[in-house]
């Protein structure tokens, strides 16, 4: 049975609502955050070297980085599903946004992320210039690029219903971090009709549902 070391709050969400998706069996092994710091425990160092999740092992095979389990779940176990047939337009949009996903629309989310929090948790001498600092960074340079890729999700959902297509694909799962994401720290979700639709489109799904149940409460959910 395939074992998912999985962390709440976590990008190892998408993978159990892949393995629903495709009707696989496996087993959630949980991990919690700290509290105070928000990081992965010590404990998933013993599972991959960089203490990260998800990882999944599927007998002796051993995969990180989501992207990558789920290139690995639906060439091992996927019949052609949850993906268009190789070389065809939307076939390259899927290999597009299914590394987007992660490549590009992560790194200025978790910028905002970082910036916004250092503030509070500089030494007391040093919040003024703190502040001022991550302020500066926030509206120099984090949140324009935000804008401009929300601007370009919501510009893609107008070409077809899902982001390689009009069929639902994995690129889908891999695109729902960053856009829950973002409708959480960065848009708001009633001022992009297109992206607020997707979010319904995927919370609505019954696989997206059993996922939730598995994994345990996800506050971009």
């Amino acid at each position: 049975m395939i074992k998912v070391h999985h962390l709440n709050d976590s990008r190892s969400q998408r993978v159990l609502w892949l393995l629903e998706e495709l009707g696989l069996e496996y087993e959630v092994i949980r991990y919690e955050r700290d509290p105070a710091s928000r990081l992965a425990p010590p404990a998933l160092v013993a599972v991959h070297p960089l203490g990260k999740s998800p990882v999944i092992e599927d007998g002796a095979v051993k995969v990180a980085e989501t992207g990558a389990i789920v290139d690995y779940l639906l060439e091992t176990y996927g019949q052609g599903r949850l993906r268009p047939a190789a070389g065809t337009e939307d076939g390259r949009r899927f290999t597009y946004w299914l590394h987007y996903a992660e490549g590009s629309a992560m790194p200025p989310l978790l910028l905002k992320l970082v910036f916004s929090m250092l503030p509070r948790r500089a030494p007391a001498l040093l919040k003024p210039l703190v502040k001022s600092v991550a302020a500066k960074a926030l509206t120099g340079f984090v949140e324009p690029q935000l804008r401009a890729h929300i601007g370009f999700w919501e510009d893609e959902l107008g070409r077809s219903e899902w982001f390689a297509g009009d069929d639902f694909t994995a690129a889908d799962i891999m695109m729902s971090f960053p856009v829950e994401a973002g409708a959480d720290r960065a848009f708001d979700a009633s001022t992009k009709p297109r992206l607020n639709a997707f979010l319904h489109r995927i919370h609505d799904r019954p696989a997206y549902q059993r996922a939730l149940q598995r994994g345990g409460p996800y506050s971009y959910a």
